[in-house]
């Protein structure tokens, strides 16, 4: 696979959220919920690919920091996915099943917002790992993606893929993330 498309590939999970982060509602009401929960089942699959794209780039990381990391992405797969299934389908499914919110649905978002809050903060502690392996082996040029991408999670923490702020998060994970890999693609090259 061409070192170009590996790049990509890296981004894809970022651009793909924000993508969706366009479509999705910026309230959940009885108008929305039909869409809320089936965006949700959709994006089930897509939040984890962040997690991939951070181990792929802990891969060449010293083993110090690859561990934590990607222990962090595992629990950012898993806390996130949380997240998507209460607060996403189990809350769009109330509110369409009662025609509107009820008491129960302030609950179910409380509690996904706790497990979605947790799966950020690991996004937020595997990128900066990822940050520190890539300032590592690639030096200056690992900075301009780590002054992206780290800016970018702590955002994460709270702005999910709503539009504006979350697309443009995502848009920036897509950006450092690829920038760090190019970074450490360019300083694996021999030198004449």
């Amino acid at each position: 696979m061409s070192r170009s498309l590996r790049g990509f590939l890296v981004a894809v999970p970022g651009l793909l959220l924000a993508g969706f982060g366009t479509v999705h509602p910026a309230q959940l009401d009885a108008a929305t919920a039909p869409w809320w929960t089936t965006l949700h089942i959709i994006l089930l699959p897509v939040f984890p690919l962040l997690a991939v794209a951070q181990w792929f780039l802990l891969r060449e990381a010293p083993p110090w920091l690859r561990w934590p990391g990607w222990v962090a992405a595992f629990g950012y797969a898993a806390f996130y996915g949380g997240l998507d299934a209460v607060a996403g389908i189990a809350g769009g499914t109330v509110v369409h099943a009662q025609h509107g919110a009820t008491p129960v649905v302030g609950a179910v978002f409380t509690a996904g917002d706790l497990v979605g809050h947790i799966g950020a903060a690991c996004f937020l502690v595997a990128s900066a790992l990822i940050v520190v392996a890539a300032t590592l082996r690639a030096g200056w040029w690992a900075v301009p993606g780590g002054v992206v991408l780290l800016p970018a999670s702590v955002s994460f923490l709270d702005s999910h893929i709503f539009w504006p702020r979350g697309v443009l998060t995502m848009l920036a994970v897509a950006v450092g993330m690829s920038w760090l890999f190019f970074a450490g693609e360019r300083s694996a090259e021999p030198r004449a």
